[in-house]
């Protein structure tokens, strides 16, 4: 299988911009890229990062509307929420993925967050969501 490569940490939040003064003014964080609307996950997006530490990225993600998929996640109170590998090779990623019994659940579709770059989302059989998004565009 091609390399998988850690990208970032996916957190639900409610509202993005209510969200981010807890991330900077306690852990440092600051937006570098986005925020991001997604008509197609039905979601905003914002990355953000602590310049001045290893800490991994974190991307906030909010509802765009009432039936976005998140929406299930925050109604449980739960806050992590997935955790995102990149590939060079989606259909190969998802084909051993699929062979050791992870669920793909949604997928592979274009993602404005990653210039059209397609995701996919699965289910490991642990019930951690994975998603993964390849390194180029149309590779």
């Amino acid at each position: 299988m091609n390399h998988m490569h850690f990208h970032h940490i996916g957190v639900a939040v409610a509202d993005i911009d209510k969200s981010l003064p807890h991330y900077r003014d306690i852990l440092g964080y600051t937006v570098v890229d986005g925020p991001y609307d997604d008509p197609i996950q039905r979601v905003k997006v914002a990355f953000i990062t602590n310049p001045d530490t290893a800490n991994p990225c974190i991307e906030l993600i909010a509802p765009h509307d009432t039936e976005a998929p998140v929406n299930r996640y925050l109604s449980k109170d739960a806050g992590a929420y997935h955790l995102c590998f990149t590939v060079d090779d989606m259909e190969a990623a998802l084909n051993v993925m699929r062979a050791k019994g992870w669920m793909l659940i949604s997928g592979p579709v274009p993602a404005v967050a990653f210039q059209m770059r397609r995701i996919a989302w699965l289910f490991m059989p642990t019930r951690q969501l994975i998603e993964v998004v390849e390194r180029t565009k149309g590779s």
